[in-house]
């Protein structure tokens, strides 16, 4: 499924082209992706969808507490790629709602576990989804770059 994503993102949602869902489950199926996997990355943008269009409190956008994981985040998710949402956060390129976006769609995931590239790319779609192109780019940079960000 993540594959899938990825080739969405790469061919169509970064060129700003829309095309309808059964386009795109045509295409996806005749580049050889399996339709099982096409309906969960479907599953897994319309997830993102409903994310971004819920209500959440003004105050949580602007919280500085720290986030906990629970047992089921730490198992699927590492500590190095809890320490790069960390990063993201307090350097303000995701407020806290995003990352809560960004740990929600990690767990939906199919993967078992999940590694800080899977990471990346996940929060460059919030990001892009958002329509923050400053804090895209910046991503897009640590996506394809050759550094990765250090905390002093």
């Amino acid at each position: 499924m993540f594959d899938i994503l990825v080739y969405l993102f790469e061919n169509y949602f970064e060129a700003n082209l829309h095309p309808d869902q059964g386009t795109l489950e045509k295409e996806l199926s005749a580049a050889g992706f399996d339709s099982s996997e096409i309906d969960l990355a479907f599953d897994w943008l319309n997830g993102l969808d409903k994310l971004s269009h819920a209500p959440y409190p003004e105050s949580l956008v602007e919280s500085t507490s720290t986030r906990i994981y629970s047992d089921a985040e730490t198992k699927k998710i590492d500590t190095e790629s809890r320490g790069f949402l960390t990063f993201l956060e307090v350097s303000g390129i995701i407020n806290p709602v995003q990352r809560e976006w960004v740990i929600d769609r990690i767990l939906a995931l199919n993967d078992r576990d999940v590694n800080i590239e899977q990471v990346k790319w996940t929060v460059l779609i919030v990001l892009w989804s958002q329509g923050q192109a400053e804090d895209y780019l910046f991503m897009e940079d640590l996506l394809f770059g050759d550094s990765t960000p250090q905390m002093h």
